[in-house]
């Protein structure tokens, strides 16, 4: 907002400290900051001399004058306009952006901006030795082999009719990712990604079915616009919080109708 203001503040100056060329018909030219026609004489403000002077208006090429003047006019009043658009703009975003909790978690705004809050979905990580719960506050133990995270039931609470929803996302930490997944129902679970974790390394390589998305960043603390590109077919889907490498994701399950 700030910044804003100090781009209309400098541009109001440069308005007033604009100048124009006054031709004459010699080919010559003054710098004036304006000028006006009574009858047969021409007022102008000469910037080097810094006062009112007039000449006989027969000694001007109007026609030149008056043109690039037009010009420049035209260009203030569009750049004018564009101020005044980024700020209807950015208006707007801090209304949309006053609607959505700061607590971490998925939002979304309906008509009449109710808003939908979404729960986080139970995990767990289903490996050779069976499932263990996933507990955001206790690290994820580390074994060698393949697995996958998943969430309980094979459909979720929530069901979006509009097949391209729009989320608002408050993330954990401000240098957490985010994305949208296809969940894969599996035997009363569904499976949220699919993990290989190399012996000796023990780096785990996450494996998901991500949605094409556009993002887009709200505020410095965490608050993301996401959505698909196309639209999404029917089935199971989450919005995830996580950190990659660290098998520590958030799910907001929903599912598309």
């Amino acid at each position: 907002m700030r910044k804003l203001l100090f781009l209309i503040s400098a541009f109001s100056i440069s308005l007033l400290a604009a100048n124009l060329k006054l031709y004459m018909k010699d080919g010559s030219y003054q710098i004036v900051r304006e000028y006006k026609v009574e009858g047969d004489r021409l007022s102008y403000y000469s910037v080097e001399r810094g006062d009112w002077e007039e000449m006989p208006v027969s000694l001007v090429d109007l026609k030149r004058t008056d043109e690039e003047a037009k010009v420049r006019q035209d260009r203030i009043q569009h750049q004018a306009q564009q101020i005044s658009d980024e700020e209807a703009v950015a208006a707007e975003l801090r209304k949309e952006i006053l609607k959505i909790p700061q607590d971490p978690g998925v939002y979304r705004l309906l008509e009449g901006d109710q808003l939908q809050i979404f729960k986080l979905a139970d995990a767990s990580l289903h490996g050779s030795k069976g499932r263990t719960a996933l507990k955001m506050l206790s690290p994820v133990p580390i074994i060698p082999g393949k697995a996958t995270l998943e969430t309980l039931g094979e459909h979720a609470t929530i069901a979006i009719k509009e097949p391209r929803p729009e989320f608002y996302l408050q993330l954990s930490s401000p240098q957490d990712s985010l994305a949208i997944v296809k969940l894969t129902p599996k035997s009363g679970y569904r499976i949220v990604e699919r993990i290989t974790i190399e012996p000796v390394v023990n780096i785990p390589d996450e494996e998901r079915d991500a949605v094409e998305t556009f993002t887009k960043q709200l505020t410095d603390s965490g608050l993301y616009k996401i959505w698909p590109q196309a639209d999404m077919p029917k089935g199971e889907y989450a919005v995830l919080d996580y950190t990659e490498g660290k098998i520590d994701a958030r799910i907001f399950d929903f599912r598309i109708e």
